[in-house]
């Protein structure tokens, strides 16, 4: 069969999406006071440096519960002989579920529910699948929002899947391209992030990837030392596998939540591994720029058994192995303005010899090595990376993602590219759409959804007059770190109109404990019906 690409809904038994709410994010991230031994002198700044003061413009995600029905999901279908990959455009983007058609066996953790917890950067955040992570550390801000998607066509005939995105945070621009060549056994994900600013930015990034777990899984990649974090002790980089006389290549056999971030040396190609006791399993790879390979578990301790049964249900244990940019996930590199990053991912089943996934570590991890380039030579990679810089403009739309794009576009702080058709800018962009035209912001009760950057606060500065706009006004200042003059533009806001939005944000800057409850029960009292 050659390869196709069709939308499909996915039938699931799930709360509605979250729902974004009213309230911005004023914190950010607590700086990286990482201690322990074996980081060189690259890793020490990265570890350094990029934390974000404030998660804004992002607002709280926390509308959700766990009342499931049998609801239907929009979904986009790529499929070749060897694989059908689903993925949701309205989640992130996320690929939910990777069959290897010839065997009917899926190889990543497809949940069976669909039940948000507070895990993101933002609150909402779903196991399952390959979730992509763009900004900083953390479940990213779009894990549960619509992306972007269209169909594209590669020269050769092929169709790609494009879903792009704006983040917010960062500012940078995201375009992931998948596609399965006729007769591929690997799904190829190439993903690009543009930095259309002048200046320097911290990136982060991480492909997130759950397999299911059980006792005789065993996850490999080219490493024989690793970063262990077990959110108790420092940061320390330890042999790999084994590690206080127990082999912690086998997350189903490990007793306590562990991040491993596997040190790949220089020069080693890039791949991670989850091979069961026949020797089979899902295999990630990609082209060198995706430096890093994590292996994460829940545990098999009370309090992991437990997480997972309230993220999946019971009987659907999973671990996760991911890839990113850095070698840990505490870091974020330095990304130059008007920079292009790319690289390209390939994901299938890999075949190995069980005799030597379940020997000693050099015999798995040469045995596996071996098969992936059997069954994917690092050139085929490099190739397909080629192809997709060719790929064009979208040709249909797919799905449709928020305006805030477009809406940086019209303000002239983002390139318009036929290659990111963001489309015009919907009602939550209204207000500022507004304030672009005439230098004004109207005033609203809930406050327009926040905005950042340097075009949004020379037009807040020029224009604010009213207690709405001092108060966004307060909000990029924040954004931008100034503390003080944040707090001089919320005091201008309620000396024009006492609102509980004000007096949350005085509260978030006031170091007095008892001073911040008073400006919060202050707050209530105002909106004692309000939320999120």
């Amino acid at each position: 069969m050659s390869s196709t690409l069709r939308n499909e809904n996915l039938r699931i038994e799930g709360t509605p999406d979250p729902v974004g709410g009213t309230l911005p994010i004023l914190r950010g991230l607590s700086p990286q006071a990482v201690q322990g031994v074996g980081f060189d002198e690259e890793m020490r700044r990265n570890l350094a440096s990029g934390t974000p003061y404030t998660l804004l413009p992002y607002t709280t995600q926390g509308e959700y519960d766990r009342v499931r029905s049998e609801r239907d999901l929009p979904a986009v279908v790529l499929e070749n002989e060897t694989l059908t990959a689903t993925f949701l455009p309205s989640l992130g983007g996320r690929l939910w579920s990777l069959v290897h058609r010839p065997t009917g066996r899926e190889l990543l953790h497809r949940n069976p529910i669909l039940q948000p917890a507070n895990l993101a950067l933002r609150d909402a955040w779903l196991a399952g699948g390959v979730e992509w992570n763009l900004g900083t550390t953390g479940h990213w801000p779009l894990t549960c929002e619509p992306l972007h998607a269209a169909r594209v066509t590669a020269p050769d005939g092929t169709p790609v899947l494009r879903m792009y995105a704006f983040e917010r945070l960062r500012r940078l621009t995201l375009r992931l391209d998948a596609w399965l060549p006729s007769g591929s056994p690997m799904l190829y994900v190439t993903v690009t992030v543009d930095n259309p600013a002048d200046q320097e930015t911290p990136v982060y990034w991480w492909s997130n990837i759950a397999v299911p777990q059980d006792a005789d899984v065993r996850v490999i990649a080219p490493a024989d030392h690793a970063f262990h974090c077990d959110y108790i002790s420092d940061l320390t980089r330890v042999g790999f596998p084994q590690i206080d006389g127990a082999d912690r290549s086998y997350p189903g056999r490990v007793a306590h939540a562990a991040d491993y971030f596997l040190d790949l040396p220089e020069g080693e190609r890039r791949w991670i591994a989850a091979l069961d006791g026949s020797g089979t399993g899902l295999v990630q790879t990609s082209t060198d720029r995706l430096r890093g390979r994590k292996l994460f578990c829940w545990g098999n301790s009370t309090g992991g058994r437990h997480w997972q049964e309230w993220l999946s249900g019971p009987g659907h244990a999973y671990l996760e192995i991911q890839a990113g940019l850095a070698r840990t996930q505490l870091e974020h590199l330095p990304m130059p303005g008007r920079a292009s990053w790319t690289w390209t991912e390939g994901y299938g089943l890999l075949t190995v010899d069980p005799k030597a996934v379940h020997g000693s570590w050099e015999q798995a991890r040469d045995g596996a090595a071996d098969a992936l380039d059997r069954l994917l030579p690092a050139s085929a990679l490099a190739r397909a990376q080629a192809l997709a810089a060719e790929f064009g403009a979208p040709e249909e739309a797919l799905a449709t993602g928020s305006g805030w794009a477009a809406l940086e576009i019209e303000a002239g702080s983002l390139p318009d590219s036929p290659l990111l058709p963001f489309g015009t800018p919907d009602a939550e962009q209204q207000p500022w759409r507004d304030l672009l035209a005439t230098g004004t912001l109207p005033a609203s009760d809930p406050p327009a959804v926040p905005v950042t950057g340097g075009r949004w606060r020379d037009l807040l500065e020029a224009g604010a007059r009213d207690w709405h706009a001092f108060y966004h006004l307060g909000l990029v200042r924040l954004a931008d770190g100034e503390k003080e003059a944040a707090r001089d533009a919320w005091k201008c806001s309620l000396e024009q109109l006492a609102t509980p939005w004000a007096l949350r944000a005085l509260a978030f800057l006031t170091d007095a404990p008892g001073d911040a409850a008073d400006l919060l029960i202050q707050a209530h009292l105002l909106r004692p019906t309000f939320g999120n």
